[in-house]
């Protein structure tokens, strides 16, 4: 009976939310671009500060308004080290 009752009210909330969401995209006052293309640099920007320590490059903070920049750490060879 809980199990039930747990899975009807998470059916209830996930309804809910996703008719927020999609109220919020075709709403006529949703900057629905600039928060794709924000998600986008935010993505590129945690990429390449992860990546960063493995290719030796800095991690190239993006924070302007156009495109998904802020990835360029595969683009750099390995520092090469002598033990």
């Amino acid at each position: 009976m809980t199990d039930h009752l747990i899975a009807s009210v998470v059916t209830v909330a996930t309804a809910i939310i996703g008719v927020a969401i999609i109220a919020v995209l075709v709403s006529q006052r949703a900057n629905t671009s600039n928060v794709i293309t924000s998600a986008g640099q935010a993505f590129a920007n945690d990429l390449s500060a992860a990546v960063a320590p493995v290719t030796g490059s800095q991690a190239t903070i993006n924070t302007g308004s156009s495109g998904f920049g802020g990835f360029t750490g595969l683009g750099n060879p390995l520092p090469s080290t002598q033990y």
